[in-house]
């Protein structure tokens, strides 16, 4: 009996090594990639509003009850257009009053030039004296510039008189009239500005860069100027950054739009730097007031690391991924990150090109474990070229 149950033991020990020698060989089957090397662009988002290319404003010139509106609310307009008609009634009277000014100097100067003409071949006798002649040209000198006078007062009415008929400057959107017909325009707190008319064919998009980033611009751009300065140019190497647009809905605009002003100086208050773009507005989706988002590129990094952001794990402001090194070891390897795009991240230090990251399965693994590691292919969704 005894023989027995010491054999029993024997065999259920020999299982036990059998089944943990068994657990030791299998390793677990573990996703993993490679680090991509690749020229990557870097981009910053920046907050940004858009203006129409022109912008214009509809002023009542003058005051007066507003007679007509004539157009529609939200329509394109022509340049030259009537828009908005201002009773004329006191302008024509004001008009007429200026034109008997006119009529009045005008005879005037009639009657100083005969008196003029007169003196003349009597003075040439001393029939008259030197002063009565120098008196009769000082009368026809005056009347000329009464008629000057009366003749831009007249002008200056006829001015006026034009501006009770309100046209377009140019062509464009026109928006919501701030006037109704029968109101009181052109003088606060009545309208003054009727509306606006803008040309959206190109829109401008106006945002904010900080110091930092102004300077990282900068920088790439000399530094790119350099490098090809006499072997022709292209779109990067002048400067001539293409910028994207992202819109309220997450959706990035189809056309590619170019700095085309920086200001001069910094905002000491905020220490940011207004910047200038446009874009093509060809279909005009884009309207004036829109908020989006201003995709920059700051940089071009030559072999650039890349691996999908996934990978990496953050702990403290501290980030880290799982290495799988030669003999299938996982290893936790610290890395510092640089720009983030999309599903893809980039690793300006702490890996190689050559090197290996766990892509799924990071909670089943820990530093110094075996793997079974299978490499596959991770497909972007965003080419970060």
């Amino acid at each position: 009996m005894t023989f027995r149950l010491f054999g029993f033991f024997v065999i259920l020990l020999m299982s036990s090594c059998e089944d943990k020698d068994q657990a030791k060989a299998v390793s677990p089957e573990i996703k993993v990639v490679k680090v991509v090397q690749r020229d990557t662009p870097v981009y910053e988002e920046f907050v940004g509003q858009l203006y129409g290319l022109k912008d214009i404003p509809i002023r009542a010139r003058v005051e007066g009850f507003l007679d007509k509106i004539a157009f529609n609310e939200g329509r394109p307009v022509k340049k030259g257009q009537l828009l908005y008609v201002i009773d004329a009634q006191p302008f024509l009277a004001e008009v007429a009053a200026r034109k008997s000014d006119v009529a009045q100097a005008k005879t005037l100067l009639v009657n100083a030039q005969n008196e003029l003409e007169r003196y003349k071949p009597l003075a040439e006798i001393n029939a008259v004296s030197k002063s009565d002649l120098d008196a009769a040209q000082a009368s026809r000198d005056a009347a000329i510039s009464n008629v000057d006078a009366a003749e831009a007062n007249l002008e200056l009415s006829q001015i006026n008189l034009s501006y009770t008929q309100i046209k377009s400057p140019i062509d464009g959107l026109i928006g919501k009239t701030e006037a109704r017909e029968g109101e009181f325009v052109g003088k606060s707190p009545n309208p003054v500005i009727l509306n606006t008319v803008s040309s959206i064919d190109t829109m401008r998009v106006q945002f904010f860069l900080t110091e930092a980033s102004y300077l990282r611009i900068v920088k790439e751009y000399i530094s790119e100027k350099g490098k090809d300065e006499g072997k022709g140019s292209n779109e990067r190497e002048s400067g001539a950054y293409k910028l994207e647009l992202i819109l309220s809905d997450g959706s990035t605009y189809d056309k590619k739009g170019k700095i085309d002003f920086i200001n001069r100086n910094i905002d000491p208050k905020t220490g940011s730097m207004l910047v200038q773009a446009h874009f093509p507005n060809p279909d005009g989706i884009l309207r004036p007031g829109l908020y989006a988002k201003v995709k920059v590129e700051m940089e071009f990094v030559k072999d650039a690391l890349l691996i999908p952001s996934r990978c990496v794990s953050e702990l403290q402001g501290q980030y880290s991924v799982m290495l799988v090194t030669d003999s299938n070891t996982v290893e936790s390897r610290q890395v510092i990150l640089g720009g983030k795009f999309g599903d893809l991240v980039m690793v300006s230090k702490g890996l190689s090109e050559a090197d290996k990251v766990v892509f799924e399965g990071i909670q089943k693994t820990a530093s110094g474990s075996k793997i079974n590691p299978v490499i596959i292919e991770f497909e972007s969704k965003i080419n970060p070229e």
